[in-house]
């Protein structure tokens, strides 16, 4: 009991770290290119010095084809946090953080899609709860262009997550960690060339930093280890502490909240995807290797789920 304790806070903590992902991006004053660069680089180089520290790189377990679904999961990755990044400029932190929770249901659909896993009735039913909630929080009305595009790129985003997810799932007899940095030194080279090194501002690097030795080195080491310790159920609800805390830290910073009839959506898509998610679990499967590869990103209960 003492572990899992250790555990649910350890995950409260991550969660609330990534509540607070969207004013480091917004404040920085970067693009959503550069922002995800530096994440990588200075991502890299947290994931890098703990990697090595542990003494993980010995006996990484890694073969060339588990490097390359890593490599493959760190192109979704890195392009789903350009398009998240995207989405909190083009609408607010708020409404991308909950279009993005739609990951669990564009994971359900890749299973159905390349794994040909039957969608039962009960998971279209949450599917068509959550597609219900989602056009209630959009709250988008013709003619704004804005807040259109801010939701396209949030489920752009939420597909690439899902795919990262789909992909890294497969990576089993490697350290989560390590796997992680190969997402992050893969996005350095794809990014670099929309990179302008001289567009960030002097208090802006600091920012930047944050991102990627919080949000990337420490939130990932507290999630990794959280995971070791919690049932998949237990994660799955914590996992909904991030959009809480982003919705509250976008209010206290920007001023932004939804209005009432998106606020009625908001429970719609957390429940459908509580609920697609811990139906993923059957209580006959297996626990998952405490080795197996996981994306934790900014922490969908899929991750469960990146940053």
């Amino acid at each position: 009991m003492r572990n899992e304790t250790r555990g649910t806070l350890e995950l409260t903590l991550a969660m609330v770290l990534s509540g607070t992902l969207g004013v480091f991006v917004v404040e920085s004053g970067a693009s959503p290119f550069e922002v995800v660069f530096f994440r990588c680089l200075f991502g890299a180089l947290a994931l890098g010095a703990y990697s090595l520290a542990r003494g993980f790189f010995t006996g990484h377990g890694f073969t060339a084809g588990k490097l390359g679904l890593a490599a493959l999961g760190g192109v979704f990755i890195v392009f789903n946090w350009v398009f998240l990044f995207e989405a909190y400029r083009a609408t607010s932190i708020s409404l991308a953080t909950v279009v993005y929770h739609t990951q669990p249901f564009f994971l359900v659909l890749l299973g159905a899609l390349f794994t040909r896993e039957r969608i039962s009735a009960g998971r279209l039913g949450w599917l068509a709860l959550a597609f219900v909630g989602l056009v209630l929080v959009s709250g988008v009305r013709p003619g704004d262009t804005g807040s259109l595009a801010g939701l396209g790129y949030a489920l752009a985003a939420a597909v690439l997550y899902a795919l990262a997810t789909f992909v890294t799932r497969r990576i089993t007899g490697v350290r989560p960690h390590l796997v992680a940095l190969v997402q992050v030194l893969v996005g350095m080279p794809l990014l670099l060339p929309f990179v302008d090194f001289g567009g960030v501002g002097g208090s802006g690097w600091g920012w930047l930093v944050g991102l990627g030795f919080i949000h990337t080195g420490l939130m990932y080491v507290l999630m990794y280890a959280a995971y070791a310790k919690l049932p998949t159920a237990k994660i799955a609800v914590l996992a909904f502490a991030y959009p809480a805390v982003a919705m509250g830290v976008d209010w206290a910073v920007y001023g932004h909240h939804i209005g009432l009839v998106q606020a009625l959506g908001v429970p719609l898509i957390v429940l459908a995807g509580l609920r697609v998610t811990l139906a993923a679990r059957t209580p006959a499967a297996a626990p998952a290797p405490r080795t197996a590869a996981r994306v934790p990103e900014a922490a969908s209960p899929a991750a469960t789920r990146a940053g």
